[in-house]
């Protein structure tokens, strides 16, 4: 069993709002990244979509956006993001959710020797974002994200290891430890998977290592397109 990521895709299948009007790299972005799945992924894989899967406002409206993960090879996990305004209720998305598929938020699944965990995260509070308002949801956030990581610990029987998925980047733009790493390498956690970043990203932000846990940026169009191995 091989593990991919890509965050991101701002799905809208039936196409009322296409990414193209953000640049040339959005540009058939969707047919780009299923060329790249067909040619990595098979039903054994986990291919995991670190939050922004779809435009859709209702729940009614993703049918269609899942309807196009489903004809993709591998298991699939997907998580929230910001923009994931059609997330309401886990249980509401569970029970449309296709064959294969799962959805984390604050809990964990077991697949093979891995347990996948995670939530949203929230921006670290930092310049622009250091309001009282952000510095509260931060606060949550961090609750949350340990309430995931106790969750992972009750399924580990053994030595099975934890990948935390989170939409936000869990540094700041200096790529300094927070609240959230501190979090992260007091429950063991082996490998972190994140999105959410566009435009221009510093380089060192693809991929890091903070106290011994990697940390991999799979935004699709950071990575053009390509699914991510977490090796």
């Amino acid at each position: 069993m091989k593990i991919y990521s890509i965050s991101d895709l701002h799905l809208d299948i039936n196409n009322t709002k296409p990414m193209s009007v953000f640049g040339p790299v959005w540009h058939n972005y969707i047919d780009e990244i299923v060329a790249d799945w067909n040619a990595k992924v098979t039903d054994e894989d986990v291919v995991v979509l670190a939050g922004d899967f779809s435009w859709a406002m209702k729940l009614t409206e993703v049918v269609a956006d899942l309807r196009w993960l489903d004809s993709l090879k591998g298991i699939k996990i997907l998580i929230r993001g910001n923009h994931d305004y059609w997330w309401k209720s886990p249980k509401a998305i569970r029970e449309i959710l296709p064959k294969n598929t799962y959805v984390l938020q604050n809990d964990a699944v077991k697949i093979g020797d891995y347990i996948f965990c995670g939530n949203r995260g929230w921006q670290i509070p930092e310049g622009q974002y250091n309001t009282d308002e952000d510095q509260k949801i931060y606060a949550r956030e961090v609750c949350r994200l340990e309430l995931s990581l106790e969750n992972a610990k009750k399924l580990q029987e053994a030595d099975e290891k934890i990948i935390f998925v989170t939409h936000y980047p869990p540094f700041n733009t200096k790529r300094e430890p927070s609240e959230f790493t501190a979090m992260l390498e007091k429950y063991g956690v082996y490998k972190v998977i994140f999105g959410h970043l566009h435009g221009y990203i510093h380089p060192k932000m693809y991929f890091n290592e903070i106290n011994g846990i990697k940390y991999y940026l799979t935004s699709c169009d950071a990575v053009k397109n390509k699914l991510v191995e977490i090796e």
